[in-house]
């Protein structure tokens, strides 16, 4: 780039246009030789979006999603030239994602992913506007879709079951479970309670999560606590106020306290010594500060085999290794053990959905909304479950 004779008038306008073009976007701003790559247009967006999808200072889940498209662009693409990549191109993009066995709703959401990369490359002049205009004429696939499955609407779980599940849960993942419970809140908001986020000079305390699924829209969250929730949180009150209630690290400390208290030898120094070295060296993760998403989801899937553990003849036996059980298994005995893991499991995202429709049941679809913080009830109507009951006592009245 030669913006002219040294100070000349051509020269400091063209500086000013670069540093005007670097502050807006420095990779656009930068001259590119030869062909785009869509490699080079993902790396880019990659690096954009790393800095735009934060909260308190932490990637979001968006990150991970893109992440995800990216990878699967490039396999197929990377080395094409950006502006070839076109309706057909998208559909071959879509049909990986079909193979991977995802949902509809999911195929769809990546789809538009690779849209708006591409709508940014345009917004960049790395790419001519048809590019974009081209994917815009790629339908998403419709309900019903012979390509991608639908998955089963979230329906809500039972108090009975959860409280069956409650004694094969560690004391914190239990607590994270019955706080959501008492507040309705999801289970990324519940894992990050901490003691200095909670307002507690009302009788009903106000939680304000840092992160949650609308913060990098501006959305404000309040959670609030009554009295059964403010109990429960004091039993994990720390002298810290910043630490996580429901920790991973404090939850082994406890099971290493209990451990060691069930002791029925001594502990010699030497045992001391070497159950230190241990846990320095050979230990295979480390816990973290506060509960991931998969954390809670596979400590509930493991209770719930606990709580209601499968019948013979597709059931473990009693003594039966794990190893001895698999090879006695026909291919019968598996889809029947399947059908009994997906009737006797529960995932945590479904205790919002009993809290809405309890709500909803008390008061009004309005209220549920306004305690789970909605901003449309439109939303809340995929959380409340449909009372029957209701339904049936309204008919025998009128009909």
């Amino acid at each position: 780039m030669f913006p002219g004779t040294f100070n000349s008038p051509e020269s400091v306008a063209a500086y000013k246009r670069f540093v005007a073009e670097f502050a807006v976007s420095p990779v656009s701003a930068a001259p590119i030789k030869g062909e785009v790559t869509i490699d080079y247009v993902l790396a880019a967006y990659l690096d954009r979006a790393r800095q735009e999808y934060l909260s308190d200072g932490q990637p979001t889940d968006e990150i991970r999603h893109i992440e995800t498209v990216i990878r699967a662009v490039h396999e197929v693409y990377g080395t094409t030239p950006a502006e070839r990549f076109g309706p057909r191109e998208l559909k071959a993009v879509r049909q990986t994602f079909i193979a991977r066995r995802w949902c509809r709703k999911t195929v769809n959401a990546q789809t538009n992913r690779v849209r708006r990369i591409f709508k940014w490359a345009v917004s960049e002049e790395m790419v001519p506007p048809s590019v974009y205009h081209g994917l815009q004429c790629v339908d998403g696939l419709g309900v019903g879709s012979k390509e991608a499955r639908d998955h089963d609407p979230v329906r809500p779980v039972d108090t009975q079951t959860i409280a069956a599940t409650l004694p094969y849960l560690n004391r914190h993942v239990a607590g994270l479970i019955r706080f959501m419970s008492y507040t309705g809140c999801r289970p990324s908001e519940a894992a990050r309670v901490r003691r200095t986020d909670i307002d507690m000079k009302e009788d009903t305390w106000e939680y304000r999560p840092p992160r949650h699924k609308t913060a990098w829209k501006g959305g404000k969250r309040v959670i609030l606590i009554g009295p059964k929730g403010q109990e429960l949180l004091r039993g994990f009150f720390t002298p810290d106020a910043d630490d996580y209630l429901f920790s991973p690290i404090h939850a082994t400390e406890e099971c290493r306290a209990l451990r060691a208290a069930g002791r029925k030898t001594p502990r010699y120094p030497s045992h001391m010594k070497r159950n230190q070295e241990k846990r320095v060296t050979k230990r295979k993760r480390t816990p973290t500060g506060f509960y991931r998403r998969q954390a809670i989801l596979t400590a509930v899937a493991r209770a719930c085999d606990r709580a209601f553990p499968a019948p013979a003849p597709f059931g473990r036996m009693p003594g039966e290794t794990v190893r001895a059980w698999r090879a006695r298994m026909s291919d019968a005995d598996r889809a029947a053990f399947a059908r009994w893991r997906r009737e006797h499991r529960w995932h945590p995202y479904q205790i919002r959905h009993t809290f809405a429709t309890d709500v909803a049941r008390e008061h009004d679809i309005e209220a549920a909304g306004i305690v789970l913080g909605h901003a449309k009830l439109d939303v809340t109507q995929f959380y409340v479950e449909k009372d029957m009951k209701k339904a049936r006592a309204i008919i025998a009245a009128i009909g």
